[in-house]
């Protein structure tokens, strides 16, 4: 058994834990995963050469960088198909059911930052979705459902990009800043319980570190919105609203771009 670790440097959240295994569980070497995401760092123990692993995390443009590899006479206890489940269904509910709310709170409050945020949190659910699939999954069926995922998530991102240069071309009210900030911490209070499930699977120590907490793009995107809807008060003006989303739109494509490379 050989123990080999990674450094990946742009894995920041739970969702790109997620694309890893699914990208990892087709490769019979591969007997157990360790992740690390405040250190950015994946322990991988296997059989045979790294080679293969380190060319599949490669291909997800993640920043992959291969710092040892050593053998190994660790015992490890594989996770039970029940126990991801279990998870992944927790962390997708709560994901799911914060896009609904933004998305609404969004066009009430005539916020395209709110709306934005509210399609990368559906992105992290499509991403616990495909795990779900691919947890006991066949293969097939998991491509095939990254595919729609994909481009579906893309549309979504395309159409609210253009809506965000038909707001800055024409003019617009200006969005409620108390709903923006408000529905922005209680989402970014979901994003860190999400980070918290996942990492306090991994580990009995304590995970809820700063370091850990302030690296995830989810956490960085939600109080960037609430930053927008202070200068939304401030400044009497729309620009802050959308520009923080079209910088979330952008998030959002790039998210759905790496769902597309599953399903290769």
């Amino acid at each position: 058994m050989n123990k080999t670790i990674f450094n990946i440097s742009k894995m920041d959240c739970p969702s790109e834990e997620q694309i890893i295994r699914m990208k990892l569980q087709n490769i019979t070497d591969v007997k157990s995963l360790e992740f690390d995401i405040p250190n950015r760092q994946l322990i991988v123990y296997h059989n045979g050469e790294a080679g293969t692993i380190f060319s599949t995390l490669d291909a997800l443009n993640f920043g992959t960088t291969l710092i040892s590899t050593e053998n190994s006479e660790s015992t490890f206890e594989n996770e039970s198909s029940e126990s991801q489940r279990k998870l992944l269904w927790t962390v997708l509910i709560i994901n799911f059911s914060f896009f609904a709310i933004e998305i609404i709170a969004g066009v009430i409050a005539k916020s395209m930052g709110l709306v934005a945020d509210s399609l990368d949190m559906l992105a992290d659910s499509i991403v616990y979705g495909l795990a779900l699939f691919a947890v006991g999954g066949t293969l097939i069926r998991k491509k095939n459902v990254a595919k729609i995922a994909g481009y579906f998530q893309i549309i979504l991102a395309a159409i609210g990009f253009i809506e965000v240069v038909r707001r800055f071309i024409g003019i617009e009210e200006i969005p409620e800043f108390r709903t923006m900030i408000f529905v922005s911490i209680v989402a970014l209070a979901a994003n860190i319980i999400c980070l918290y499930l996942m990492q306090k699977n991994k580990s009995k120590e304590a995970h809820m570190q700063a370091s850990m907490i302030f690296t995830s793009n989810d956490v960085i995107v939600n109080s960037g919105v609430i930053i927008a809807g202070l200068m939304v008060h401030w400044f009497n003006s729309n620009y802050p609203d959308l520009i923080i989303g079209a910088i979330i739109f952008v998030i959002v494509a790039r998210g759905a771009y790496r769902i597309l490379r599953l399903a290769k």
